[in-house]
């Protein structure tokens, strides 16, 4: 298991897991990062080393999920990275799916069905996860700031609506689940294989990153929100 350490030249680790480069880009740390290590990067970008250490290895690791540890950090440090990280899929990695999408169904036969199918997976996907990303920034988030505040009005209490089952059911999830597997198993007729290859790699790194932020977002935020809801309700009795 690959273990990131604050001593570590962040450089040295990017080179070997380039899939780190949208999270670190998350934290406002880009590429051109000499020989620092990570601790001295944080310490650049006001950042707090342990919270981005366990993000990272969180990341890289599907067996490595501290709940304990990841409990432990200020509620608004797990919302502004879930911001960050919304805010990453519609400026780039939701484009970037679509252009080479776009360009390999322009640049096969017309007529191609199983393209055609590809091509409203995708919409559905698309339209799925916009519509979860503006539940959290129009009313998710905002519970949130208010729960800290220890704002619990009667609208408030209702909440947004969350959901409550397990990750591996999310439906966001199980889309990508489906547009992977029409591209690897259902792809008929002529196509471009690297235009193919570009597509199904650009969906798969979605897919890791969505899949890994999905269990921060339901095992540790759900439940720190749960928990404050109720000292909230608590503290107005």
């Amino acid at each position: 298991m690959a273990i990131v350490y604050a001593t570590m030249r962040l450089s040295e680790v990017v080179e070997e897991h380039p899939s780190l480069i949208p999270v670190i880009n998350r934290f406002g740390i880009r590429l051109g990062l000499g020989d620092k290590s990570v601790r001295t990067l944080c310490e650049e970008h006001a950042l707090d080393t342990d919270f981005l250490l366990t993000i990272l290895n969180t990341y890289l690791n599907e067996e490595y999920f501290p709940e304990k540890k990841l409990q432990t950090f200020h509620i608004s440090l797990l919302i502004d990275y879930l911001t960050k990280t919304n805010q990453d899929y519609l400026r780039y990695q939701l484009p970037n799916i679509e252009r080479h999408l776009g360009y390999f169904i322009q640049q096969s036969p017309q007529g191609n069905q199983s393209l055609a199918l590809l091509g409203r997976f995708f919409a559905s996907f698309k339209a799925k996860l916009i519509a979860r990303i503006q539940e959290d920034e129009e009313r998710r988030f905002p519970y949130c700031h208010q729960l800290m505040k220890g704002h619990l009005s009667s609208e408030l209490a209702k909440g947004p609506q969350q959901p409550t089952d397990h990750p591996t059911d999310d439906p966001i999830e199980a889309l990508l689940e489906d547009l992977k597997s029409i591209m690897v198993k259902h792809l008929t007729g002529a196509f471009d294989d690297n235009l193919c290859y570009a597509v199904l790699f650009a969906i798969c790194s979605l897919e890791k990153d969505i899949k890994q932020h999905n269990r921060i977002r339901y095992r540790i935020l759900l439940p720190m929100i749960t928990s404050m809801e109720q000292s909230c309700a608590e503290t107005r009795r």
